[in-house]
């Protein structure tokens, strides 16, 4: 069991740009005033279990390309430490997002991931 998990901290480590290219979709489409989680954009992305490589592509990418802000850790808490927690916390709150305690109120501003529609749209866009 120890010898897989060091595995899946290894691989979600690692660069992979189409499996990068498949979070960034996922990420960009959350909505302002809304959040998911570095798991749940993992999962439907199609890397269920790499919730790391979501963490390491957020903290890797240059600032600001992504709405990093709008990714939490499992519960809706922040993951980040210090000024860039505060940063996070302030940014959500901005656009609207309230806390309970130091978690977001997951059941009102979690924003369900769709894949299907995500790459729905870009089929779409292609086309035309």
């Amino acid at each position: 069991m120890q010898k897989a998990r060091r595995g899946l901290h290894f691989v979600a480590m690692r660069q992979d740009e189409p499996r990068d290219i498949a979070f960034r979709r996922m990420i960009l489409s959350i909505p302002p005033g809304k959040v998911s989680t570095y798991g749940a954009v993992a999962s439907a992305a199609g890397y269920p279990r790499l919730h790391r490589a979501v963490a390491r592509l957020l903290r890797t990418d240059a600032p600001d390309t992504l709405p990093w802000h709008r990714v939490l850790g499992a519960g809706g808490e922040i993951k980040l430490r210090g000024a860039a927690a505060q940063e996070q916390r302030a940014r959500l709150r901005m656009e609207g997002v309230r806390f309970r305690g130091k978690r977001v109120d997951m059941e009102q501003f979690e924003q369900v991931l769709r894949p299907w529609e995500v790459y729905g749209q870009l089929a779409r866009w292609l086309q035309d």
